[in-house]
């Protein structure tokens, strides 16, 4: 049977749980931010640089040339600051889902206990129905287990795929550059 004490002390522990999830959230929006007004400022400062170089183009040809090497490093750019977005929203959803893992593997052990504690108060006759609820959990924590492992899995193979198509946007952009 749960305490006062049990129950206040778990509510406590949410509400910590719950603060630091958010602090973590604000953290990689914080990140974002950052990440944004710098590309902001660099793209800025970029156009700015472009535009003078625009004013004082004498011929077709130099205006070819100009506009063709702004093409290479703006893809370079691109992949970069995509690199880097990606970076921060897979290292936040990371630290959430490990706070999250530890989270549920507590409340598993503490449920475990209310049920062993629950089957050794149980009365007499009421083996069978202990032995239900317990096979039932240990069910339910090796589907989550399972769950967990295979949204790592897609989590991994979708990183190796944002790598590659990074790479590849990269090197695309490297001939097309040169044609012009």
């Amino acid at each position: 049977m749960l305490t006062v004490e049990q129950i206040l002390a778990s509510n406590k522990a949410n509400v910590e749980i719950l603060l630091g999830l958010t602090s973590k959230a604000f953290e990689g929006v914080e990140k974002i931010v950052e990440l944004n007004l710098t590309a902001s400022k660099a793209a800025l400062a970029e156009s700015g640089e472009h535009a003078k170089a625009l004013m004082s183009v004498k011929d077709a040809q130099e205006l070819m040339a100009l506009q063709s090497g702004v093409f290479q490093p703006l893809a370079e750019k691109t992949a970069a600051y995509s690199r880097h977005l990606y970076d921060i929203a897979s290292g936040s959803n990371a630290e959430l889902s490990k706070t999250f893992e530890g989270q549920a593997a507590d409340a598993q052990k503490k449920f475990m206990g209310l049920v062993d504690n629950a089957a050794k108060n149980a009365p007499a006759g009421s083996e069978a129905a202990v032995a239900v609820l317990k096979s039932a959990v240990a069910a339910a924590n090796n589907a989550l287990e399972s769950v967990q492992k295979a949204v790592k899995q897609a989590t991994d193979v979708a990183q190796s795929n944002f790598n590659a198509v990074a790479a590849t946007a990269a090197d695309v952009a490297k001939p097309i550059a040169k044609k012009r």
